[in-house]
This record gives structure tokens, sequence and C-alpha cells, in this order.
């Protein structure tokens, strides 16, 4: 389980190739990549909610109870799990210029790897200070860019110089989904017991 994690962080070129080697199929990439790494912030965010609270560093804290917090997580692992396709989407259509057009399968599993850095810096959530999300969360978000812009012609065949602008392109749309992401959760996992009680 989880095979390709350590080495995309340790080194992610080599790992590309592997990757791309297996032929990855989208349940496959799901059951044994996304479901178990989309987890982690969802699984983080609900302990912390619960046990120390969401604070932007004051003295006080918004608590959850069990219950709405296990509503609010369910929502959130559903729109994760909905924004790695979104991401893989929009790879494939930024990528149908190019002679070597790759399938959307392909481009949703390069989705579900690139978001790997993203669901680890969910770990954080477990004691969830604002700053200390969007620090941690502004480094997953610069180690994912990195793996996209390394991965294009590593795993998708697109010439390193088409493959900036493909990059550039789903790195923007990518980022709104994120801060689409990060409103949603701060709404859910905030204000979440005043919505669903």
């Amino acid at each position: 389980m989880l095979p390709h994690v350590w080495g995309l962080l340790a080194h992610p070129k080599r790992e590309w190739k592997q990757i791309r080697e297996e032929r990855e199929t989208l349940t496959r990439l799901y059951a044994r990549h996304v479901l178990a790494l989309a987890a982690i912030p969802v699984i983080c965010s609900y302990i912390g909610t619960t046990q120390v609270g969401w604070s932007l560093g004051g003295d006080h804290a918004i608590l959850l109870g069990y219950k709405d917090a296990l509503y609010a997580g369910i929502v959130f692992y559903l729109v994760i799990l909905a924004a790695v396709f979104a991401v893989g989407s929009v790879l494939y259509k930024a990528a149908q210029r190019y002679a070597d057009r790759p399938s959307l399968r392909r481009c949703v599993v390069f989705a579900g790897y690139i978001a790997t850095p993203m669901f680890l810096s969910g770990i954080v959530a477990v004691y969830p200070l604002i700053w200390l999300c969007l620090l941690v969360g502004t480094i997953g978000l610069c180690y994912t860019a990195y793996l996209l812009y390394l991965g294009i012609p590593a795993f998708l065949g697109i010439s390193r110089e088409e493959g900036f602008v493909v990059s550039s392109t789903t790195l923007a749309v990518g980022v709104l989904i994120l801060e689409a992401l990060l409103g949603a959760t701060v709404l859910l996992w905030g204000y979440g017991e005043k919505w669903f009680t």
C-alpha cells in the first residue's frame, strides 16, 4: 500500500518513470493511493477540531462536537476525492493541443500522485492553528508544483517547453480549487456546529 509516496518525496524523477511503466488504472490509483492519503487531512482535522479546536493563535478555540465533526469530515473527504478528478480533468483539457495527448485516465492518475505532498501536509491539522496550517500547506503546495513541473515530461510525455504551459494552467486551476477547499474547510470545520445542529 502507498508504494510511491517515499519515492515521490525522495527521488521524484525516478519515481515518475516507474509510475509511468505501471500503467495505473483509476480504480487502482484511488484504492492504493488517493483514498488512504486523502483520509490524512480529514482524520487529522477531525482530531484537531474535536480535541484542540481551531484557533488563530489566541485564547479562544472553536471546538466541534464529535457528530458535527464527523459530518464535516465526510463532506471534506468527498470534496478532496472530487478535487483530484477535477485537477486531472483540467490537465487533460490543457494537454489537448499537443500532438502526444495523454488520456483522461493518465491525467487523473498524474493528479492523484502530484497531490501527495498536499495530502501529507494535512497532518498538521491535528493541532489546527490557522497560521501553522497555512505555512505547512504552502510548503506542500510548493512541492506539489515541483512534482507537477517535473512530472509533465517524465510521466505525460509532453516536452518540457510545452509542458510549462500545461503545468502553469493546471497549477493555477489547482490553486483555485485548493483555495475553495480551504475556504470550505474553514467554514465546515470552524462553523460546522451551527450548520449541522
